[in-house]
């Protein structure tokens, strides 16, 4: 056989310059599973990196590629875990509340990254980016659904003009979350209820309050 019978020889694939291994996104899964197994028996304080690399069959150069840090990695399950549920707006602000609490108080009971709260919040401290990253990603999401209820409902006439937004912004949540801070009592969707008619019944008007007990 002459050579020009031959099939011409295949070339190698040539990646353009300065593109790299292409990125895993199986990986990020992958560290959100293993963040969650390692939390149910063990706490916060004794979670590493390479126990979260070795967990998700992976490296620890692999997750510090995409979380520079051990906080940056529990950040991203803690989002993937608890958000971005959002409370809906359907023209019933006791309802639409009520859902939203109790979507916070049934990822809270029952996802194993409550429990790193309050050592995360710690490290955060020292790391402004992450932090300002999580209060985004996770907080104002669920603030800014909530905070849409509300003044759809003060311009129904249900709720009074005038209240302090943020204030009641944080009344709503805040029994929840100080239970899932100090764990001194269990966070239940009886609990998010009550938090939310104790808001309302501070800031409602005659017109939410007849309906409601018409109701």
């Amino acid at each position: 056989m002459t050579l020009h019978h031959l099939e011409p020889l295949r070339q190698p694939a040539v990646r353009p310059a300065g593109q790299g291994r292409p990125r895993d996104t199986s990986i990020d899964a992958r560290a959100t599973e293993a963040v969650l197994e390692l939390l149910e028996s063990a706490p916060y304080s004794s979670l590493t990196m390479e126990a979260v690399a070795a967990k998700a069959d992976t490296s620890k150069p692999a997750l510090r590629r995409r979380w520079k840090s051990l906080p940056g990695v529990v950040v991203h399950t803690l989002i993937e875990a608890l958000g971005p549920a959002e409370t809906p707006d359907t023209g019933c602000v006791h309802c639409d509340l009520v859902i939203g609490a109790s979507e916070v108080a049934d990822t809270f009971s029952f996802s194993s990254v409550t429990h790193a709260l309050p050592g995360l919040l710690s490290d955060l401290a020292s790391d402004p980016e992450l932090r300002e990253l999580f209060i985004r990603e996770y907080f104002d999401s669920r603030r800014d659904a909530t905070r849409a209820v509300f003044e759809n409902a003060i311009s129904r006439g249900e709720i009074h003009e005038g209240i302090d937004m943020e204030l009641t912004l944080d009344l709503v949540a805040a029994p929840l979350y100080y239970r899932a801070f100090f764990g001194h009592q269990p966070i239940t969707r009886e609990v998010a209820e009550r938090s939310v008619l104790s808001v309302l019944n501070g800031i409602a008007t005659n017109v939410w309050k007849a309906h409601h007990q018409a109701g």
